[in-house]
């Protein structure tokens, strides 16, 4: 059985979107299968789950999960200041939110005859890094994707998570080919837990979470 403390889990999952005109977006390749493992987990353990789930492919179906959508960066900041004024065990921040987005959106459609279009890009807020300020009592994970990692590096990746983010958990993840390699660290920079495969990641991260909450 699931103890009390982690009955009430919200997790983020899938890639955000940024508008450059009417019709085209930035986007990235998240496919949200972790986030909706998590979900499911967290319900099959019997937590009361809530999924926001970006534009993924194969949207999660299920009627013990609620599914809230979002297709935009600014739709999902809002969907989360909006369901965090209710309180959450747990916070597994892991949609894949766009780092950048256009200074100024063009207005309708470009044209496809341009034979030259540069695009400004400005960062974009750090959803992560608001998540406390705004549920300082729930436990938060944060997730870091990088290209290579090794247990060497794991404390200069997880340092803002930390640090800015003020997470309490954080999984340092890399995808290259068919090859996944995931690390779950706490504060003070141990491993806690090594994963080669997406679905031990997930067994394995609430394991950590109900041993640290």
């Amino acid at each position: 059985m699931m103890k009390r403390s982690l009955i009430k889990v919200l997790i983020t999952c899938g890639p955000t979107w940024v508008p450059i005109d009417d019709v085209r977006v930035i986007s990235n390749i998240s496919t949200g299968t972790l986030g909706q493992m998590l979900a499911q987990d967290f319900a099959r353990a019997g937590g009361k789950v809530t999924l926001i789930e970006g534009p993924v492919q194969r949207p999660l179906e299920s009627k013990t999960i609620k599914i809230l959508k979002f297709k935009l960066y600014d739709e999902l900041f809002a969907l989360l200041k909006k369901q965090l004024t209710d309180h959450f065990d747990v916070i597994i921040h892991l949609a894949a939110v766009s780092d950048y987005q256009l200074k100024k959106t063009f207005r309708s459609k470009l044209s496809s005859h341009l034979t030259r279009l540069d695009l400004k890009l400005v960062p974009t807020k750090k959803i992560i890094e608001q998540l406390k300020r705004i549920a300082p009592k729930s436990f938060l994970v944060g997730f870091k994707l990088e290209p290579k990692i090794s247990e060497g590096n794991i404390k200069r990746y997880t340092k803002n998570l930390f640090e800015k983010a003020q997470c309490n958990l954080a999984v340092v993840n890399s995808i290259s080919g068919n090859q996944y390699l995931a690390y779950i660290v706490d504060t003070k920079g141990n491993i806690l837990a090594k994963a080669s495969k997406k679905e031990g990641l997930s067994k394995l991260l609430i394991k950590a979470i109900k041993e640290n909450l």
